[in-house]
């Protein structure tokens, strides 16, 4: 999401939308914790500081990698995990059924592509 943001994005930015992803209200996460977060990404090299600004944007390599790890979760360790615990999330919802019809849609079209 914030690949697109010509500007780059500021920590107040990643505030609203990691908190959440934290269990925590936007408030409730510290300066502290999220000049950590910023820090440790990057170190990482997934996202890089703007010159003379207060302003980050995400790298090439971050980007990637952002694509690379639901992929990964999703081929390996969700069906692992499934065959290792069958009982322990059944999600046979309608909307899971879509989704999973539209992942191997994209993954036929991107086999497809790569081929031609």
């Amino acid at each position: 999401m914030f690949r697109l943001l010509p500007q780059g994005f500021t920590a107040r930015e990643l505030r609203q939308h990691v908190a959440p992803l934290l269990g925590k209200a936007p408030h409730e996460l510290s300066l502290g914790q999220l000049t950590y977060d910023l820090r440790r990404l990057r170190l990482h090299g997934l996202i890089e500081r703007l010159p003379k600004r207060h302003r980050y944007q995400v790298t090439d390599f971050g980007l990637r990698v952002a694509l690379f790890v639901p992929r990964l979760w999703a081929r390996t360790l969700r069906p692992g995990l499934a065959t290792v615990m069958p009982d322990a999330a059944q999600n046979d919802t309608a909307l899971r059924r879509a989704f999973e019809r539209l992942e191997h849609a994209m993954d036929d079209w991107c086999e497809a592509t790569r081929a031609a």
